[in-house]
């Protein structure tokens, strides 16, 4: 979801940027600067970002310069009246020091350009579509940039569901000699039940049985990784045909550790154990991968 673009634009009377960036990021989020009096375009540039992303922090900048002569400055006497008075009613109320005359003129609004040929409304008109079609330029690109990124980045993700998938095998395997290991426990453990006094009942035992064997059958959590590891690699399909799969990809880590957490505390192998570490860790460096993916 990283990506940089720049588009620019210029008329007879202004040359424009913009400029986007995108970091990755769980959710949309967009923080759009505009100058001083182009606030109008702040809402229609969101919204044309979130018509092509779905996810990234997205950072959209707007500068804008004149191409004509700087235009004579005057002074906003009203404002300035304004602003006296108050001083004034400060200096009484608290005995403040007044502020200079330059420090009056900081003020905003108090110096302005004296612009007596105003644009019509014909011309911010033009000038709007202009600017949006400047914008526009610049998200396409941006978005050419982030779908690069994502081509690079599959390759990536690939090579670490291969990891999971090698790691998931190796558990398997594991899980079958890890049987002679739960036969010699169960063989004790069934001769502790036997042995007790009062005897169980038949049901009891029955269910003391199924426990101890349900406690290191980890058959169901590898089915479960098994048919993780398809839906990855459909999603995987999908991120490459340029559809938003990120979400599902979250979802989907979140669902393989869940499982690797359970093989690790089902095992009483300690080679199954180090596997399902190693798998855990497999699964965090897909997921760190998956926060870059629309």
């Amino acid at each position: 979801m990283t990506g940089y673009a720049r588009a620019q634009g210029s008329d007879e009377r202004r040359r424009w940027v913009w400029e986007a960036r995108s970091v990755n990021g769980r959710n949309l989020e967009i923080r759009c600067r505009v100058p001083q009096g182009f606030d109008r375009l702040e809402n229609p540039a969101r919204t044309a970002v979130g018509k092509r992303l779905k996810r990234g922090n997205v950072s959209l900048t707007l500068t804008v310069a004149s191409e004509q002569q700087a235009k004579p400055l005057r002074v906003n006497r009203a404002l300035l009246s304004e602003l006296a008075v108050l001083v004034e009613e400060v200096r009484r109320s608290t005995g403040a020091a007044v502020p200079t005359a330059d420090g009056l003129l900081r003020v905003r609004g108090v110096i302005e350009e004296d612009d007596e040929a105003d644009e019509s409304e014909e011309t911010i008109v033009a000038l709007d579509r202009a600017l949006t079609g400047t914008l526009n330029e610049a998200l396409a690109s941006l978005v050419s940039a982030r779908a690069a990124e994502g081509r690079a980045l599959s390759a990536v993700i690939d090579r670490h569901i291969t990891e999971i998938e090698a790691l998931c095998a190796r558990a398997a395997e594991r899980a079958v000699a890890q049987l002679s290991t739960v036969k010699a426990r169960f063989d004790g453990q069934l001769g502790e039940l036997l042995e007790r006094a009062p005897p169980l009942s038949e049901e009891r035992f029955a269910q003391e049985v199924a426990l101890l064997v349900g406690k290191a059958d980890v058959r169901e959590e590898l089915d479960r990784l098994a048919a993780h590891l398809a839906q990855a690699r459909a999603l995987l399909t999908e991120a490459r045909q340029d559809n938003p799969v990120g979400r599902k990809f979250d979802f989907l880590c979140q669902e393989f550790n869940r499982e690797a957490n359970t093989l690790c505390s089902k095992s009483v192998d300690i080679e199954l154990t180090r596997i399902g570490i190693d798998l855990k860790g497999a699964i965090e460096r897909l997921r760190e991968q998956i926060q870059n993916v629309e």
